[in-house]
C-alpha cells in the first residue's frame, strides 16, 4: 500500500474557488490553538459543512483536526491545550488529531506522514469516520 507513489493536492477554502465542488479523499480542519473562536467555528460551521457537502453519498472520507501555532501556546485564558483539542476531535468523530508549528517546524513532518498514511488507508474497505474514536498523534 505504501510502496507506490501518491499525489497530494491541498486546497485552502479561503480561496475564491468553490470548495463545495471538490471531492476530497481526506479533510483537514485547522484551527489556531491560541484563538478559541477558530475552534468553535470548526465545531459549529466547518464540520457541518464538510458533512453536508462531502459525505452525503459516502462516509469513507477521514477527517483530521489539526491545531496550528503550537509554538505560540502560553498559559492564558482561551488557549486550547492538546487534551481539549483531542476531546473535541473525538466529539466531532474525527479520525485523527494533531498539532504542529510552521514557525519552529515542530511536528510538521510527523503530521504530513500521518496525513499520507491515513489517506492511503482510505482506499481500504474500512474507510474513514471510524466508530472507535480518534487517534492522537
Amino acid at each position: 500500500m505504501y510502496n507506490r507513489p501518491y499525489r497530494f493536492e491541498f486546497f485552502d477554502t479561503a480561496s475564491p474557488e468553490n470548495y463545495t465542488l471538490l471531492r476530497p479523499d481526506f479533510v483537514i480542519l485547522c484551527y489556531d490553538i491560541t484563538d478559541r473562536r477558530s475552534l468553535i467555528n470548526i465545531q459549529q460551521v466547518w464540520r457541518k459543512d464538510i458533512t453536508r457537502h462531502y459525505m452525503i453519498d459516502r462516509e469513507d472520507v477521514p477527517v483530521m483536526l489539526l491545531g496550528l501555532k503550537r509554538d505560540a501556546r502560553v498559559e492564558e485564558p482561551g488557549v486550547i491545550y492538546p487534551q481539549e483539542g483531542y476531546r473535541i476531535a473525538q466529539e466531532m468523530r474525527c479520525d485523527r488529531y494533531a498539532e504542529c508549528s510552521a514557525v519552529t517546524g515542530e511536528l510538521i513532518s510527523e503530521v504530513f506522514e500521518d496525513i499520507a498514511r491515513t489517506a492511503a488507508k482510505t482506499k481500504t474497505e474500512a474507510g474513514g469516520l471510524t466508530q472507535g474514536g480518534c487517534t492522537l498523534m
